[in-house]
């Protein structure tokens, strides 16, 4: 017979040992461990693979909703044409046309597609590429310039209280005056017979060339002088070749021919202690700085400095050298659609393009933020009485190849101003 106690007793010294010396029996134990963390790290992995599943599972759920909801505003609110009638005092942008890729040059259209996408208005997507909603300005103003009356057109969701929702998201300076509803095929550009401008200037611009402007104050424009002045811009009245009046425009080039309705200054008034005047000119379209070389070269002339056949003698062939008068007090007025309004402004479908409705609102903004702009901007940098020292480097008999030199200065300027090649 075997002798089993003798052999349990040897196995049961022999665990004993093991497991004071380590061993086989560790491992084993050491195993069984192992196996459960595996067994453990699986459930956590399957665990947080379940909540991967559960986690996108809700995501979907909520691109579902939106896309409902998106889908429900698109039903409820259908994109339809408008124009905007829209107000901005230009200090501190760069115009009004957008250039997407330039966020530091900030502009009124990136201001307005911002708070048109804030709004619900536009979809988000639209931002970049404002073909999608049809967008079309009336006129691009340049840097610096204001607006009482700028007329946009694009594609929208008429959502409700559509015009204070889109200015909960302008600053201050930019505003919604107006809205309405336009035909599907409308353009604010083309559809455009004319635009108003109006330029605010001290009238020390109009004192003579050896007058103290240490103390601008103190001077008031005569009554002979504000005659001379409205029979100098009465000359512009008519079509006349203006590529003296823009940058890089030849004279043969039938786009510089532009046609001139109005042109005339205003009586004379006090702010802030000084005396201002408000230039008002009326035309089809507008060149780049076209109105503020028109006007810079009739100050030219009452001043003295150049003589009154120069006006004439620039819609001519020859090169003349013409100033730019500051941007400062340029203001786009009010755009003209009379050809759009005898079309369909009588067919009790649509409304006719005018903003008499409107007119307190606009007067409002002009008197809150660009006639205090201009004033406050001017009586603190001086901008008018800066440029008039300037006058006299100008040669106003000068040919084309004497004026070359002051061509060549002021086409850096220029050529980043291009982009609003026309008005």
């Amino acid at each position: 017979m075997f002798k089993i106690r003798p052999l349990l007793s040897a196995l049961v010294n022999n665990r004993l040992t093991l497991d004071r010396n380590g061993g086989p029996w560790n491992s084993l134990c050491m195993m069984s461990e192992g196996s459960r963390d595996e067994q453990t790290a699986k459930l956590l992995k399957r665990a947080n693979e379940e909540n991967e599943d559960s986690a996108e599972k809700v995501q979907a759920a909520k691109k579902l909703k939106a896309e409902e909801e998106k889908a429900e505003d698109e039903k409820k609110y259908p994109k339809k044409k408008v124009v905007l009638l829209v107000g901005y005092s230009g200090k501190g942008y760069y115009g009004m046309q957008r250039n997407p890729g330039t966020s530091q040059f900030r502009t009124i259209e990136d201001e307005l597609v911002t708070a048109l996408i804030k709004s619900g208005c536009i979809p988000e997507n639209h931002g970049d590429e404002m073909k999608k909603m049809s967008f079309q300005r009336c006129a691009r103003t340049d840097k610096g310039v204001s607006a009482a009356g700028q007329v946009v057109s694009l594609k929208l969701r008429l959502i409700e209280d559509i015009v204070e929702k889109i200015n909960e998201h302008l600053p201050p300076q930019v505003r919604i005056l107006g809205l309405k509803r336009v035909t599907q095929g409308f353009n604010s550009k083309n559809n455009c017979d004319a635009r108003t401008y109006a330029y605010m200037l001290p009238t020390v611009a109009f004192s003579p060339k050896d007058y103290d402007t240490g103390d601008i104050a103190a001077f008031r424009l005569e009554p002979g002088t504000l005659q001379k002045v409205n029979a100098l811009f009465a000359l512009y009245k008519g079509t006349h070749n203006f590529h003296n009046f823009t940058s890089q425009k030849a004279p043969s080039d039938p786009s510089a021919r532009r046609y001139i309705m109005e042109m005339s200054c205003g009586e004379p008034f006090i702010n802030s202690n000084i005396q201002f005047a408000v230039i008002t000119v009326r035309g089809q379209s507008f060149m780049l700085h076209q109105i503020r070389k028109m006007i810079g070269l009739v100050i030219a002339v009452t001043k003295g400095y150049a003589k009154e056949e120069v006006v004439e003698r620039s819609w001519g062939h020859d090169k003349v050298d013409v100033p730019k008068a500051p941007g400062l007090g340029l203001v786009l007025e009010r755009v003209h659609f009379d050809r759009y309004n005898k079309r369909f402004g009588g067919d009790g479908l649509h409304e006719r393009l005018d903003w008499g409705g409107e007119e307190e609102a606009i007067k409002g903004f002009k008197e809150a933020h660009i006639y205090p702009t201009i004033v406050e901007t001017e009586c603190q940098e001086g901008s008018m009485v800066s440029w008039m020292s300037t006058l006299p480097i100008h040669d106003f008999k000068a040919t084309a190849s004497a004026t070359d030199a002051q061509d060549n200065k002021d086409q850096k300027q220029d050529n980043a101003d291009l982009r609003n090649d026309s008005d």
